[in-house]
């Protein structure tokens, strides 16, 4: 075996583990975070919640891409793209949902749970750091973890909202952004993944002679 086949396998098996974590991490956080969320009648954590599920997801298709050609990477990565537009139209449902029907947000369970998924998504963050440059479907999951982090920010800010002024008004805005969020992020991971695509596209092939041969044999 090749130092350079060694440098692959130990790249891969790299990508595995954090990707492994990552997953483990965001299904559990889905979890918990739905179930108080709900109990919380809290737009900005069943939207974080959702968001859990979705990054979870979409670690098991980088999973799925690993150690195979880029251009399946890069295809892994679209299709996470597309999965993060989806969310961001279920997000938005519940959100219409609840100006329509109403909702009381607890902000102690926001600011609380928001604490924890904090946590969680920053040890998420520090574990994909080093990959944040590497191949596209290492860089989609270093977008979604980022995203996490400002979402998780913004829903400790929502409950500390709700708590000052009385009102779910400020959930329902935060759960809005979260939204802005997820549909950037969506777009910066599909034109990275178009992108790629596009460069390591196979060439069609000039001809059925060589390419640059002149179609006259050598008659003047």
């Amino acid at each position: 075996m090749s130092d350079c086949d060694c440098e692959v396998e130990l790249k891969d098996g790299e990508q595995r583990t954090v990707l492994y974590w990552l997953l483990s991490i965001n299904a559990v956080m889905f979890i918990l975070e739905l179930g108080v969320g709900w109990f919380a009648q809290s737009t900005g954590l069943i939207a974080d919640s959702l968001d859990m599920l979705a990054d979870a997801i979409v670690y098991g298709i980088a999973l799925y891409a690993v150690g195979r050609a880029i251009t399946d990477k890069a295809k892994a990565a679209l299709v996470s793209g597309y999965f993060q537009l989806l969310l961001a139209a279920i997000i938005l449902i519940d959100i219409v949902r609840r100006v329509v029907f109403g909702s009381e947000p607890a902000s102690q369970l926001m600011i609380g749970m928001g604490l924890v998924a904090l946590a969680a998504n920053v040890t998420c963050l520090l574990l994909i750091q080093k990959h944040r440059h590497g191949e596209v479907h290492m860089r989609a999951s270093w977008i979604f973890s980022t995203n996490d982090v400002l979402a998780n920010l913004g829903v400790i800010i929502s409950g500390a909202l709700v708590a000052w002024v009385g009102s779910r008004w400020p959930d329902i805005i935060i759960g809005s952004l979260i939204v802005i969020l997820i549909l950037r992020g969506a777009w910066l991971i599909l034109s990275d993944a178009k992108r790629e695509l596009k460069e390591h596209r196979a060439p069609a092939p000039c001809c059925d002679k060589p390419c640059g041969s002149s179609q006259n044999s050598g008659h003047e």
